[in-house]
């Protein structure tokens, strides 16, 4: 079980990540949530996608690693370096590029990207909030970083959420950003 000092964090992390990215998307308007600084670059709306899209499959992986069973043999590949690891994440150092399964896709109207985001995130802050399952002897590999316990994972959804409205707010950011909102704003 993790203990209740971990709790209080990762809870903590949840919800400032939540806050910091309704903040950063909240009164934009369809073009600047489309707005494409370069081809090769993210819109808002698809940062917010593939935020909302990877919180849910992150919370469905350790459901089902919970369900097999612990491994307490195994050791995270962070071990001793977990608060190193996750600033690293929020600074988005090293750059990386999503796996073609969990990019954006245009998987939800606009409407729909923070309900998307706000339901899976509150999924998540039930599950940290409420699971009483020793988290920090279940392992599942991370595709870059390797193996990290459940607990490491539920603080990666709050640094993931962070890493991806830094990118946000670099799109907003740049030159050709649209400055004008217009009706049809996210709310």
């Amino acid at each position: 079980m993790i203990t209740p000092a971990e709790r209080e964090t990762l809870l903590k992390s949840l919800a400032e990540s939540r806050e910091r990215l309704l903040r950063a998307v909240e009164g934009l308007s369809r073009e600047q949530l489309h707005y494409r600084p370069a081809p090769d670059r993210w819109t808002v709306a698809e940062i917010v996608e593939h935020v909302a899209f990877v919180e849910g499959r992150i919370l469905g992986m350790i459901q089902k690693t919970l369900s097999a069973g612990p491994t307490p043999e195994k050791r995270s590949a962070l071990e001793g370096r977990e608060s190193v690891f996750f600033e690293n994440v929020e600074a988005r150092t090293p750059r990386l590029q999503a796996p073609d399964a969990v990019k954006p896709c245009g998987r939800w109207p606009d409407d729909q990207l923070l309900k998307e985001f706000e339901a899976a995130r509150q999924r998540t802050r039930e599950f940290a909030g409420s699971n009483e399952a020793d988290l920090r002897t279940h392992f599942f590999p991370h595709p870059f970083f390797g193996d990290l316990d459940l607990y490491q994972w539920l603080l990666l959804i709050a640094a993931h959420c962070d890493r991806h409205r830094a990118q946000g707010e670099e799109v907003m950011a740049s030159a050709g950003f649209p400055h004008s909102t217009q009706a049809g704003a996210v709310a």
